[in-house]
């Protein structure tokens, strides 16, 4: 929603441009008269009203009851007003116009005068320990023209209070001690967290947000199961075509490449845990589909360094020779294909919006875990199995032709460089 101005003038409480603590004001009558305006009148207009006929309707009684003029109608206004109840015309009232409204507690209820100062002439807004006193202020400054008018406010409205109104709703109303030219401090019963929360409710909506939403799903609790199972499910089945693949391509090496698999897909859900407790980080069904995604890319990297081996072992040397030789190759070509994924995946995560970061996040997570599992597991047990007199036999490690071919391509260099001598 957008953020309303922040000032109404209207009864509100303690600010103390001397630095003085002032207690807390008497709750203000329960029908106050509307504080005129001071100063210049700000260049805002009433919002465009909603597409909606009804609420449109809603917003249109409410302004007529709420924003009247007529100190009858404002009497009847605070009567009728339920401070429990959403507001219609939060975001839509007119700031040129008076408005009976509550404070954020619910607790009170204010005849605000019409704007006279913007809230984004609002500069700084900070909490701080009381010099004076015991207790916490808050320190509020207002830029050039800003300070200006409140200069001038406060000078003709000694005595009187001065309402902050965000969203349609009182966060403070300070009384007026003597006309601020500079500094002014909003003094009171402010303990640290109070005193930190309306500074921050100052300085934040000061600012000329306005959000728009860019999406929006609504999505059961069990049909969201029922898609998360059917992903879980879909991903299950990848897996395992993936294993009976590696088992029977590459044998022992594609045994090697399920338990690199599974000790990645750990790590992986390890993170996210701890992502979770730590960020609130939740897997989503984007999420889920770059995970799965991310087990393609991770069992690419095995398959780029087994073909790596299977082209030494090609030309002629030993499974345990063709190893740190194939390595060195292979990993180059494993960390071009990962720097690449990440980059994709980075460039989408700043650029996406909605479900789509999550599985950008998630691929991009996956990717840098691919790398560790690759170099601190699958490259390890690669080499120790190739020290294996079992697993490191062409018929156990899947490399039995590739060996044929290269004893082959060594027998014709023999004779060929034996007919060559003789």
């Amino acid at each position: 929603a957008p953020v309303a101005p922040i000032s109404y003038a209207t009864p509100l409480t303690g600010a103390d441009p001397a630095g003085q603590p002032t207690p807390e004001p008497t709750p203000p009558a329960p029908t106050p008269a509307p504080t005129p305006g001071a100063g210049t009148p700000p260049s805002s207009s009433t919002p465009a009203g909603p597409a909606d006929p009804e609420l449109a309707a809603a917003i249109s009684a409410a302004r007529e009851l709420r924003q009247s003029t007529d100190p009858v109608v404002q009497e009847a206004a605070i009567a009728q007003l339920d401070c429990a109840a959403q507001d219609p015309l939060r975001g839509y009232d007119d700031p040129t116009l008076p408005l009976v409204a509550c404070n954020q507690d619910g607790t009170e209820k204010y005849v605000l005068g019409p704007v006279f100062l913007e809230g984004t002439q609002i500069d700084t807004a900070q909490a701080q320990q009381n010099t004076q006193g015991v207790g916490w202020v808050i320190s509020l400054t207002f830029k050039s023209e800003g300070a200006a008018i409140w200069g001038e406010y406060t000078t003709q409205n000694v005595g009187k209070n001065a309402a902050f109104v965000l969203d349609g709703e009182v966060v403070s109303a300070p009384t007026i001690n003597g006309p601020i030219f500079g500094t002014t401090e909003i003094s009171g019963r402010f303990n640290q967290e109070s005193a930190q929360q309306l500074a921050g409710v100052l300085r934040y909506g000061s600012l000329p947000l306005s959000f728009e939403s860019s999406e929006a799903q609504t999505v059961s609790a069990t049909l969201g199961l029922a898609s998360l199972e059917a992903g879980l499910i879909a991903g299950g089945v990848g897996l395992l075509l993936v294993f009976i693949y590696c088992l029977i391509y590459y044998r022992v090496l594609g045994l090697l490449t399920i338990l690199s698999l599974i000790l990645s897909g750990l790590v992986v859900y390890a993170v996210l845990v701890l992502l979770g407790r730590w960020i609130g980080f939740t897997l989503d069904l984007a999420g889920v589909a770059g995970f799965i995604v991310a087990i393609g890319i991770t069992a690419d990297s095995f398959v780029i360094f087994f073909e790596r081996l299977k082209d030494e072992v090609r030309e002629g040397r030993t499974f345990r020779s063709a190893v740190p030789r194939g390595w060195v190759r292979a990993r180059r070509t494993i960390l071009s294909a990962d720097a690449v994924s990440f980059l994709a995946s980075a460039v989408l995560y700043l650029l996406a919006v909605g479900q789509v970061k999550g599985f950008a996040f998630t691929l991009g997570l996956s990717t840098v875990l691919d790398l560790i599992v690759v170099f601190l597991v699958t490259h390890p047990l690669v080499a120790l199995a190739s020290n294996s007199r079992v697993f490191g036999s062409p018929a156990m490690s899947g490399l039995g032709s590739m060996a044929r071919i290269g004893a082959e391509r060594k027998r014709a260099a023999a004779t060929a460089g034996a007919s060559k001598g003789a």
